[in-house]
């Protein structure tokens, strides 16, 4: 039997992406969302307006999508609660979010040079995403409190072991993303990691006694 239910979350399960993106100093920021899908070239990407990224993104019009596999989920969960924003807005302080100037250092990651926009890439990640903004959209009602990018992908790098050989395909057999399921992290549909975000969020799960 259906219940009619008022969900506070609807993070029913999507993959992780690390955004590589450009400071207005030149410098690397590097957040993890999981709010992004894909059709065809192109990408949607859910972004709070209060978020570095956000800010870097209407700048510069360019990205880097790092897709990181659930073998990475530690690295992940470092830049959890961490803004590249120097003025920390209340409602993130509330959930614990604290200003990180260097993202690549906290996650243990390399920053990778990309080749045709100025993001970096993170060489750890499987598959990266160089990508440019062709449109944005305010998001969210009464009051927009978000924006979606349109982004398209310009520079696709897989990491070999991945592609089917003598194609262009990646084998969905080996690829294992790291996927954010109401604010937990899952990995070929095991609960992989604590999510600190989770926390921040108040999230009611007792995944020690559902595992």
């Amino acid at each position: 039997m259906h219940k009619a239910l008022d969900l506070k979350v609807m993070y029913f399960g999507t993959p992780v992406v690390l955004i590589g993106s450009r400071n207005e100093d030149g410098t690397a920021n590097l957040a993890p969302i999981s709010s992004a899908w894909w059709l065809g070239q192109c990408c949607m990407l859910g972004l709070g307006n209060s978020a570095q990224t956000t800010a870097n993104l209407l700048r510069e019009r360019e990205c880097v999508l790092n897709l990181p596999s659930s073998a990475m989920v530690d690295a992940v969960d470092r830049l959890a609660l961490t803004t590249g924003a120097p003025v920390v807005p209340p409602h993130k302080i509330q959930q614990g979010y604290r200003y990180e100037p260097d993202k690549f250092s906290i996650a243990g990651l390399t920053e990778q040079p990309s080749d045709l926009v100025g993001a970096s890439r993170v060489a750890e990640c499987p598959i990266q995403l160089e990508c440019r903004v062709i449109g944005t959209h305010p998001f969210g009602a009464p009051t927009p409190h978000a924006t979606a990018f349109q982004v398209e992908v310009v520079r696709t790098h897989v990491e070999e072991e991945l592609i089917i050989p003598g194609t262009h395909y990646i084998d969905p057999l080996r690829w294992d993303p790291l996927i954010m399921k109401f604010c937990e992290f899952f990995g070929g549909g095991d609960n992989v990691h604590p999510s600190r975000l989770a926390g921040g969020w108040n999230m009611p799960h007792d995944l020690q006694r559902t595992a």
